[in-house]
């Protein structure tokens, strides 16, 4: 029984603890409307095809470069070649694709082949962007 009443006093003595704390971490957070907003604004938004990009409706109308998509979506995958994705600026990884042609480069590439989701798990990606992504990866081959 003196077990079960001193396990009982440890719960209470840790629940308080965290409570105490819990309050503190609260406390020291901003409080003011545009640091709430900030916390609580959605993680991304949902777009229908057709419809304008976050960037573009913000005033961006350029594209990315290929650079900053490859860097941004494509290299997870192919800068180490995972599920057999070529790795950039490998001629033997590409020797076969590229002789099937750009238009079969971009085709893979905008819906998907194999592994490769479409646009490469970039949803934001323009075709432009994916286009200018696949020339970066395969410049100078």
């Amino acid at each position: 029984m003196k077990v079960a009443k001193l396990a009982n006093w440890k719960t209470w003595v840790a629940m308080a603890a965290g409570m105490a704390i819990a309050g503190g971490v609260a406390v020291a957070q901003d409080m003011s409307e545009d640091s709430i907003a900030e916390r609580i604004k959605p993680a991304g938004q949902v777009r229908m095809a057709g419809e304008s990009s976050a960037a573009q409706s913000a005033g961006s109308s350029e594209p990315r470069s290929g650079e900053e998509v490859y860097n941004q979506a494509c290299s997870a995958c192919h800068a180490g070649g995972v599920l057999g994705a070529p790795k950039k600026g490998n001629a033997g990884d590409w020797e076969e694709r590229i002789a099937k042609g750009m238009d079969v480069l971009l085709d893979h590439s905008i819906n998907g082949f194999n592994a490769m989701p479409p646009r490469g798990g970039c949803g934001a990606c323009s075709d432009e962007e994916i286009e200018a992504a696949v020339e970066h990866m395969i410049a100078g081959l």
